[in-house]
């Protein structure tokens, strides 16, 4: 299993609902699931470290598993 799926993996047993948003991002699930799950999400956080190398890795996967919701975010006006 790939440190990616590890990951996800782990941050669903946990209880989160993650989800890519768009390309370029993704979150764990909403604030009442990482709440509950604040003292697990903290020990993935320390066992897996700084995933910024992993972001995009990440979000192709949970876009690949389809766990994504596509955005389109509005043109600012000026």
């Amino acid at each position: 299993m790939s440190m990616r799926s590890s990951f996800v993996a782990e941050v669903i047993a946990a209880g989160c609902d993650i989800n890519a948003v768009g390309n370029d991002m993704y979150v764990l699930g909403d604030v009442d699931e990482q709440q509950e799950a604040k003292e697990e999400l903290r020990r993935i956080a320390q066992r897996y470290g700084n995933r910024a190398s992993l972001k995009s890795e990440i979000i192709t996967y949970l876009r690949s598993i389809g766990r994504f919701v596509d955005v389109t975010w509005p043109k600012t006006l000026h």
